[in-house]
């Protein structure tokens, strides 16, 4: 009979026996005493590191994680990381890493560590089901080597690399997921054949990538509103679309550039039998149906560029759109840390943008269109003989500026003669090319010094970085020294270093920006109340306010800007900073205790009619502060006059804010009150505040009345 242990993260003691009435704390301790076919069921909660996991946390065989299955492990949060060393893929940073007959189900899983991964199968048949992974710096599931997982039903959304990776010899099945807003929803490559089912694949950069010599087949899939591509083959690789017998049942529709790319080098004729496929959004080799799609049949008429007539640029959005819809302005870069570096570079025709007029500056940026950048910006000269690529067929869209940048030194190849055009390029990666194509002469390392994570930096990249930080060419957001090197680049990071290598060769003309790495050491820059608001966009107002005694950090020198306030840190703020007088009596809240540390403020900015309780008589001082409800508080208790609510037509948000407040929004933003970071026009009223925001607004609410010198920035919306 298979043993239950059950997991209460806030209640529990590893000290416990394990049961419902005595639940374990911790999961690493029930993994350890797990036998074979033990449940461990865990309670609604967060496990991390602070919680006492152990990263990564590896599944006996025959051990099933069950947390809540029905809503796809809402409330059951697992974020961490650890080193594993895979076999068949080199040293990896893993949450769960699951072995043969094990089960992870009803979870929610993140893992922000650089290239974390949030399940990882090495040659196991595990299963995955019903869970959500979100966040991941690299993919929500890998399988690898040998494995045979069943990965169902799972939700995996806005992870940076892929939703779903299955490589090397792996098979198993894929079935009814949901994969979005990642690099691309479903990744697979070596010789895996997993069948691919019942799956919804959409709004990512593309939706399902083939390479090398996989033959997965697919069936019944859901693919469309990719922005780049619905599936793109490349390699050797030959997926199955359909037969005779068993019609393919997909839908791939209305995916940016193309529903179906054949890349493959050499030429193999891919067969779609029974899918939903409009052949004019086919490029390549491609039999629909029993007859040869027209991209297949006539020559490209661009060449190696995407087609003339169509009415997309190329998928970077670096060269101009042959079909004349290049944007004349791009929509979506106002009030961007990058904002000036990104038109800088736009204005002299060296970056273009999307038909649909953006530039999509926090969008991760591949190696094909990082190649199409540098030829635009720098038109490199030729330092070596090409090579050609095994997985860059002859009409692959990017193919003559690869073998550009690749001649000029800028960009190399991986071994076994690969260049991977849809990998995601490295932060490091942009460096090391930028030093190399340039011809930059190597620096002291000691520079390395100015990035507290410059052990994170790979030997072979350490000459460069130092380079290029001796050059000012590398940009670090929103943390200043920290380099992140190996985090995969947004787009608008790359903007910025190649406008930065520019200004070095005075190409361009120089913009002052806080996230730029200096070495000078002038002696010019105040110096900063708390040690982690360097380089971070509201760095000038806390520091303003601290030094006027209005803010303080905690114990251990940091201000921790990110993280949400509480309702009654909130009460301390507006306290400290704005004295409210009484202007309505006290209230008892029945779950603020006489002994509670912030009793006292609370009464305050409730008496000065800055806050109020609930209806139940409580003040909930532990309930994080909406950014809508500063934003409230600010203009109640400092008494201003309601304004006209035709101003919230700035916020492309605006139908979020709740009908209580949209007199005082309208009246903080007529203000000058609002702070929106990272987008000027996304209010995300209903989001929690962080104590930066919250700092930036009580700054300007005293801007407001004449008591502190107004700061420029450009997230301050103005009406």
């Amino acid at each position: 009979m298979a043993q239950t242990l059950y997991i209460n993260p806030a209640t529990g003691s590893d000290s416990a026996s394990g049961t419902q009435s005595a639940p374990f704390k911790t999961l690493t301790n029930a993994l350890k005493k797990a036998q074979s076919d033990t449940i461990i069921q865990l309670a609604t909660g967060n496990y991390n590191s602070a919680s006492g996991e152990v990263f990564p946390l590896q599944v006996p065989s025959k051990v099933k994680i069950v947390g809540n299955e029905a809503n796809k492990g809402t409330g059951v949060l697992i974020e961490g990381s650890g080193q594993y060393s895979s076999p068949t893929e080199a040293l990896q940073n893993v949450t769960f890493l699951l072995t043969n007959d094990a089960e992870l189900r009803g979870v929610t899983v993140t893992n922000v560590a650089s290239r974390g991964t949030g399940a990882w199968i090495e040659s196991s048949n595990a299963t995955v089901a019903n869970c959500t992974f979100t966040k991941c710096k690299r993919e929500g599931i890998f399988a690898t080597g040998n494995a045979n997982p069943l990965i169902l039903n799972n939700t995996c959304i806005a992870n940076d690399g892929n939703g779903i990776s299955i490589a090397r010899n792996s098979s198993g099945e894929v079935r009814g997921n949901s994969c979005t807003k990642a690099g691309s929803g479903i990744s697979i490559d070596g010789n895996a054949t997993p069948r691919v089912i019942d799956n919804k694949i959409s709004e990512n950069r593309d939706g399902i990538i083939v390479s090398v010599n996989a033959q997965p087949i697919l069936r019944n899939n859901l693919i469309e509103k990719n922005t780049s591509s619905g599936i793109s083959v490349t390699g050797k690789a030959f997926p199955n679309l359909g037969n005779s017998n068993e019609p393919g049942g997909n839908i791939i529709r209305n995916n940016g550039q193309f529903d179906l790319a054949n890349f493959t080098n050499p030429i193999l004729v891919l067969i779609s039998l029974g899918n939903e496929l409009i052949p004019s959004k086919v490029k390549g080799q491609v039999k629909i149906d029993g007859s040869l799609a027209p991209g297949g049949n006539t020559p490209d008429p661009g060449g190696n560029t995407p087609d003339p007539g169509g009415n997309t640029p190329d998928p970077g959005g670096n060269t101009p759109d042959p079909g004349g819809n290049t944007p004349k302005a791009l929509s979506d870069i106002k009030g961007h840390w990058a904002e000036q570096f990104i038109q800088g570079l736009f204005d002299k025709g060296l970056i273009s943008g999307f038909s649909d007029g953006t530039f999509k500056p926090d969008a991760k940026m591949n190696r094909a269109q990082y190649a199409a950048l540098l030829v635009k910006a720098f038109n490199p000269a030729q330092k070596r003989n090409g090579v050609p690529f095994s997985d860059i067929a002859d009409n692959f869209w990017a193919k003559d500026v690869i073998q550009q940048a690749y001649r000029a030194q800028f960009l190399s190849g991986f071994p076994n003669n690969v260049f991977r055009p849809n990998d995601n390029v490295q932060r490091v990666q942009v460096i090391v090319s930028l030093v190399s194509g340039l011809g930059f002469a190597a620096s002291d390392t000691s520079n390395l010094s100015a990035y507290d994570d410059r052990k994170d930096i790979p030997d072979y990249a350490k000459d460069k970085v130092a380079t290029a930080t001796k050059k000012g060419i590398v940009v670090n957001f929103p943390k200043l020294k920290q380099l992140n090197p190996n985090n995969d680049a947004t787009r608008a990071e790359v903007a910025v270093m190649v406008y930065q290598s520019l200004v070095d060769a005075k190409q361009v003309s120089a913009i002052n920006s806080p996230y730029i790495v200096s070495t000078n050491a002038g002696g010019d820059t105040p110096a900063l109340a708390f040690k982690d608001i360097e380089g971070h966009w509201a760095a000038n107002f806390i520091n303003t306010l601290a030094k006027q005694g209005l803010v303080g950090g905690f114990s251990d020198g940091t201000f921790k800007p990110d993280e949400p306030m509480n309702r009654a840190q909130y009460a301390a703020l507006l306290v400290k900073a704005l004295n409210p007088t009484n202007t309505r009596d006290a209230i008892q809240f029945s779950d603020v205790t006489a002994d509670f540390w912030a009793k006292d403020v609370i009464q305050k900015a409730y008496r000065g009619q800055f806050i109020s309780g609930f209806p139940d008589n409580t003040f909930r001082p532990y309930a994080n502060v909406q950014r809508v409800q500063v934003l409230v508080s600010l203009v109640s208790g400092l008494g201003l006059n309601s304004s006209d609510t035709g101003v919230l037509s700035i916020y492309d948000d605006r139908n979020a804010i709740p009908d209580y407040a949209k007199d005082e929004v309208a009246t903080a933003t007529n203000k000058g009150i609002v702070i929106n970071y990272p987008k000027l026009k996304q209010l995300n009223p209903n989001n929690n505040a962080t104590r930066a925001e919250v700092v930036a607004m009580v700054y300007q609410a005293l801007v407001d009345a004449k008591q502190v010198s107004a700061i420029d920035s450009p997230y301050i919306v103005s009406a």
